[in-house]
């Protein structure tokens, strides 16, 4: 049985509907700071904080669960850097609990949701897994310091994990019953949809002199079903008896920030006001994953790489939900 931390946000509600659709039993475990009952309606529900421990022993000790997977961790790179405090101790020391409970408890499989920040600033791309790891960024600092915290475990507890590192999460499922509903936004396509539905009056373009085709960043963007694809494969792995392992998931094409406005204007045929910005700092030109581990070792191949079908879902998403979970 799987327990899902974290599982009522973005990407857990979608593992949990995928994990529900195939018949892997599972249990949700969520404080609900950001997630919502909402989104994973139907499933057994353990409410409970990372930060106590006393809630993963209620949790773990009773002997259902032969994995976690994670999707726990706050993720606004720009809030890390000005409440760096809170990242560390939700992070980090969040991740520290949930393990230290499952080596207590003899659960040995984890599936943990890494980041490409732990990169920083890309020396090469597209970016493998071997690319050297500078993060920018505390929040990205958390995510490095955990990959190496599991690394240790296993050598010393035996805990077999696979780190996923997310590029660009996004989209919705297909017919439009799940999606994105972050209580505060800062991804670039629901932002560019709330200005194709009137919610704000234009969307800021941060930069347009990069050394990109039409000057704007280019940032490869990843189907959140597809990437809760990729954890099923990742708990398959483990417990066919793989060894711990990480991997990069991205669909190995990048697109603009121009290309995205345009491709949303297509999708809803509704007007769409940029506003230019200059450069935010850190901002990368270029962020493009290399996939060709997981597709090798794992199968895993997007079902769904195509911009246009991205944005499609995530249109279906907020037409029908324009408050989110609200």
């Amino acid at each position: 049985m799987v327990l899902v931390v974290g599982g009522a946000g973005y990407i857990g509600s979608h593992m949990v509907r995928l994990l529900r659709e195939r018949g892997v039993p599972h249990a949700v475990y969520d404080n609900f700071e950001e997630g919502y009952r909402e989104a994973v309606a139907g499933s057994d529900i353990i409410e409970g904080d990372l930060r106590n421990p006393t809630d993963l022993d209620r949790a773990l000790s009773g002997g259902r669960f032969d994995t976690v997977m994670h999707f726990a961790a706050y993720i606004e790179v720009g809030q890390s850097v000005r409440e760096p405090a809170r990242f560390y101790e939700n992070n980090l020391i969040g991740v520290k609990n949930l393990v230290d409970a499952m080596v207590r408890y003899k659960t040995k499989r984890l599936v943990f949701s890494s980041t490409a920040a732990i990169f920083g600033n890309p020396v090469y791309t597209p970016i493998d897994e071997d690319h050297p790891k500078d993060p920018t960024s505390p929040y990205g600092d958390t995510k490095l310091a955990v990959e190496r915290m599991l690394a240790a475990y296993d050598a010393a507890y035996g805990l077999k994990t696979v780190c996923l590192r997310y590029f660009n999460a996004c989209g919705a499922w297909p017919d439009g019953s799940l999606g994105e509903s972050h209580r505060v936004e800062s991804h670039l396509i629901p932002l560019v949809l709330f200005a194709a539905m009137g919610k704000r009056p234009d969307i800021r373009v941060f930069g347009s002199d990069y050394p990109t085709p039409d000057g704007t960043c280019v940032r490869d963007y990843v189907h959140v079903v597809d990437l809760a694809d990729a954890h099923l494969r990742a708990l398959e792995r483990l417990r066919g008896g793989g060894g711990s392992r990480a991997y990069n998931l991205g669909n190995g094409q990048g697109y603009s920030v121009r290309e995205v406005i345009e491709v949303v204007r297509k999708v809803t045929g509704r007007p769409i006001t940029v506003t230019e910005a200059p450069r935010r700092p850190g901002d990368p030109a270029v962020l493009v994953a290399s996939s060709v581990r997981a597709r090798g070792e794992l199968g895993w191949s997007p079902a769904y790489p195509d911009l246009e079908t991205i944005v499609g879902h995530a249109w279906a998403w907020h037409q029908g939900h324009p408050d989110g979970y609200a």
